[in-house]
């Protein structure tokens, strides 16, 4: 498979930007905010759900980047931002406007009920594989109705 590189712009491209996204997990090492330049970069292991359909054995996890452009800051809660060896699992981004401008605040959905939000002065996520794949026996499950 040829490497994913999406671009969100709107809370449409942002859903599907999320979906690819959902169930990776990364370090909190993997973060970083450069608040000069307005960016917040973290560097995932993305599950490759595109390719997992149908009862295969194996499937694929691939090195990957997120690329938050015009943040002006960011919050988090529920794990502790100076352990550099925490991993966290991504399960959703979301994006909440605030008023009637392209301003708003992105949430990354945590398991374990941990978040991260970005406050941003508009949607601009870049979303690019970075490596290669490799395989993995274990495709993630969520309870019904999640």
């Amino acid at each position: 498979m040829d490497a994913l590189k999406l671009l969100a712009l709107d809370e449409e491209d942002l859903g599907v930007v999320s979906a690819h996204v959902q169930d990776a997990v990364f370090k909190v090492a993997g973060t970083h905010f450069d608040l000069r330049r307005g960016q917040f970069s973290l560097v995932i292991n993305r599950f490759v759900w595109e390719t997992a359909g149908g009862r295969r054995r194996s499937f694929e996890r691939r090195r990957s980047v997120l690329l938050f452009k015009r943040v002006t800051a960011v919050r988090s809660l529920g794990f502790d931002r100076n352990d550099a060896e925490t991993v966290l699992d991504l399960l959703a981004l979301r994006f909440a406007q605030e008023g009637d401008g392209p301003e708003g605040t992105i949430e990354f959905v945590l398991a374990g009920a941990a978040s991260i939000a970005l406050d941003v002065e508009c949607i601009e996520v870049q979303l690019a594989d970075t490596g290669g794949a490799w395989a993995t026996a274990f495709k993630p499950r969520h309870p019904e109705g999640v």
